[in-house]
């Protein structure tokens, strides 16, 4: 068993319009969130899309090097756009 509980919490209804209007408006920036690891990590990045799977909520992003990525809107600490 995992020390780290890795149920979901669903995020408030607030920040996810704003990372809806973040797509949008195709706003870049600077994203700190936990990895898979449990580890923090930091990088600057342009939401492209927000979606359910298996009963989770997630950003799809791209990095700077036009790497795109998935992440559980959970496991996000800040966004600052």
């Amino acid at each position: 068993m995992s020390k780290h509980n890795d149920d979901y919490i669903p995020i408030d209804c607030g920040l996810h319009s704003e990372y809806e209007l973040a797509i949008m408006h195709k706003k870049k920036g600077k994203l700190t969130w936990y990895n898979s690891n449990h580890l923090k990590e930091i990088q600057t990045v342009e939401p492209i899309d927000i979606f359910t799977q298996d009963k989770k909520e997630y950003l799809k992003i791209r990095g700077l090097d036009n790497s795109v990525f998935d992440i559980r809107l959970d496991k996000i600490i800040t966004f600052i756009f």
